[in-house]
């Protein structure tokens, strides 16, 4: 049996032990040696999406070490170093003791790094990436070097296709690192590798799929993450800038009027859209039978009574068959904007034109008749008209 005084005592100790260890929950250490080249005082920056802010500082004694204690509410990218030009990346999460050895002139050049999951895929992704960019500089220089010599054309193609081959070759690396990691915030830093200041490691309009498997696995699993919530609005842009790519591709031996509605309104007056031109126009497929298109035309009255006067506009093509229908919704609903319907809904030219491949789906002109977005939809496209007007 414990005497009274000794349970208190063991009590006090176990709340001590609890509180400790919730203490821990939401916070992260780092622990340092620094064996090569050094400075006073080592700082860490957090990366608010890609601009570092400072977090914390900590000395660093004669013998090199140094220790961080830093609170964070989950998962964060940070900069380790002495300066914007010699840190290391880390992946730091709550609760993590992370551990990190240095031996390089450079912080960069030659470190360790335990304790984190997260730290050690992005030093294997930065270690990875930094090989290739080495051995590409290194083919560059050598098809330099012999450029200016006989017989060139030969080397030179073979030159060319070693480092075509190193660029696919990373580029496998990345997809694989993604296909591998979708629940890991590392993967964002796979998406955003570049090997030269203007070309990413994923270029092709392929790799589109592996940003949107990404943006939804990481949206589920850190849903207040700034860096998801970057990645997926990156994803639609480029996703939009894909469609606005094959549009032109598709219209490019078109005659411009084949891709310029002229439809008739409840009134029966034909209308086209070329004749918008000066004004921000939203083109807008839907139909009274899809309960998503009704909603958003109930949103699509907002922004329309906000930027209307201001030379935003909205030509709207419906796709029902039942004619009466449409012209029942339009006034049910009080649609202000210019309200269309396809010739032939059974057959319809414009949504096929345009590539419609669901309900509601949308183009948005510029004050020139070019297009400048697709499928932007709610916010997205509160966003833009915003950006647009103010």
């Amino acid at each position: 049996m414990i005497p009274g005084p000794m349970k208190r005592y063991i009590l006090i100790i176990a709340s001590a032990l609890l509180i400790a260890g919730c203490s821990n929950k939401d916070k992260f250490t780092i622990e340092g040696v620094i064996k090569g080249e050094k400075k006073n005082t080592i700082f860490l920056n957090r990366l608010e999406i890609d601009t570092p802010v400072l977090t914390d500082s900590a000395k660093v004694d004669s013998k090199g070490r140094f220790r961080l204690r830093v609170r964070t509410a989950g998962p964060d990218f940070y900069q380790l170093g002495w300066s914007e030009s010699d840190f290391i990346t880390l992946l730091a999460a709550p609760g993590e003791k992370i551990k990190i050895e240095s031996e390089g002139r450079n912080l960069f050049e030659k470190y360790s790094v335990s304790g984190s999951e997260g730290s050690s895929k992005i030093k294997y992704l930065d270690e990875t990436l930094e090989r290739t960019k080495k051995s590409l500089d290194s083919l560059s220089t050598l098809y330099r070097e012999l450029s200016a010599k006989p017989g060139f054309d030969a080397e030179g193609a073979a030159l060319e296709d070693a480092y075509n081959k190193l660029i696919m070759k990373q580029r496998s690396k990345n997809i694989e690192f993604i296909i591998s990691n979708t629940t890991s915030l590392a993967s964002v830093k796979a998406v955003y590798q570049k090997l030269t200041p203007e070309a990413y490691v994923l270029y092709d309009p392929k790799d589109l799929q592996f940003l949107k498997i990404l943006s939804d696995s990481l949206g589920k699993y850190y849903p207040g993450s700034k860096q998801v919530q970057a990645l997926a609005m990156d994803f639609q842009k480029e996703l939009n800038q894909m469609y606005a790519n094959r549009l032109g591709e598709l219209t490019k031996n078109m005659p411009v009027t084949k891709l310029d509605p002229e439809l008739s309104d409840v009134n029966g007056k034909r209308i086209s859209l070329s004749s918008l031109k000066g004004k921000y126009v939203l083109l807008s497929f839907w139909s009274v039978r899809s309960a998503e298109c009704v909603n958003e035309n109930l949103r699509l009255k907002e922004l329309y009574k906000t930027y209307r006067n201001r030379g935003f506009e909205i030509y709207q093509v419906n796709l029902d068959q039942d004619e009466n229908l449409w012209k029942r919704s339009v006034s049910f609903d009080e649609l202000p904007w210019i309200s269309t319907r396809e010739d032939d809904p059974a057959n319809p030219k414009y949504a096929r034109l345009f590539n419609v491949q669901s309900l509601p789906s949308n183009y948005l002109f510029d004050r020139d008749g070019d297009i400048i977005a697709v499928n932007l939809h709610n916010r997205a496209l509160a966003i833009k008209l915003e950006q647009l007007f103010k």
